[in-house]
């Protein structure tokens, strides 16, 4: 049998996906692209958060191009290998607690949309991100051209992906792509340690507080408004709610994990 591509465990309150494909950069396949979309649908219903990390020294190269060469239909395998991968990222854009990726060394090609779908991105310094589909003729998917117009906006991310381009973590970091810029020594440790807090806190209004983030760019400013109502009310009326009102008035650090 082929070996696994991702590897899962369970950390505590954490549900830990890590990719496995280190000797080629964990480079995109079909296969690890079915066991991620698998591994996001297998969380265990205790867990409250999801950490994404990679073994070896890059996270994710982007496709596998060794495979896309040796296609007998080229356009036919890439369309499917990018199907099976958005398939995958929606799952994370979907998921129902927050999801914490660690990225290292590289970060290329689709991988690029996969940091996009997250909720926060650590990311360690030496890092550099490249989009990389002009050295093949290709055009982005996996969401990356989402994630870069909306970090960089349209005319610098423009820039980079038309110019084949790379971002350091510096600059990842500064236009908002990545949200906590680490040493590459602290990484893993880093990103543990905050999908951890994130499990310990409020999963339910992260997750509403992550939909009115995603939307705001596509709402008027009275939508806005609206939605925020809505959603503060059921924050409200949920038990999360109840328990951190109650822990503010007693004094007390609210106990979310058993709020229900």
């Amino acid at each position: 049998m082929t070996a696994p591509h991702v590897l899962t465990e369970t950390d505590g309150d954490v549900w830990r996906i890590t990719l496995d494909r280190p000797d080629t950069g964990n480079a995109l396949t079909p296969q690890l692209a079915a066991e991620f979309a698998g591994a996001l649908a297998a969380r265990p219903e205790q867990t409250r958060a999801v950490l994404i990390l990679a073994n070896g020294p890059r996270f994710c190269v982007g496709g596998d191009v060794h495979s896309f060469a040796g296609a007998e239909d080229p356009g036919a395998h890439v369309g499917r290998l990018a199907h099976d991968w958005h398939e995958a990222v929606r799952r994370v854009l979907s998921c129902p607690v927050p999801v914490v990726a660690g990225v290292q060394g590289a970060v290329a090609g689709a991988a690029i949309g996969l940091m996009g779908a997250c909720d926060l991105v650590v990311c360690g310094r030496t890092t550099k991100i490249r989009p990389a589909y002009g050295a093949l003729g290709f055009s982005p998917d996996g969401g990356t051209s989402w994630a870069l117009a909306r970090a960089l906006g349209a005319p610098r991310a423009l820039d980079l992906v038309l110019t084949n381009k790379a971002l350091t973590a510096a600059e990842a970091h500064l236009t908002g792509l990545v949200a906590r810029l680490v040493e590459d020594e602290e990484l893993r440790d880093v990103a543990v340690a905050t999908a951890h807090a994130l499990a310990a806190g409020p999963v339910r209004a992260m997750v509403r507080t992550r939909a009115l983030l995603r939307r705001a760019a596509t709402r008027s400013f009275e939508e806005q408004l609206d939605e925020e109502a809505r959603l503060i009310a059921e924050s409200a009326a949920d038990p999360e709610g109840r328990e951190g009102v109650r822990a503010f008035v007693e004094k007390r650090q609210p106990d979310f994990r058993n709020a229900r």
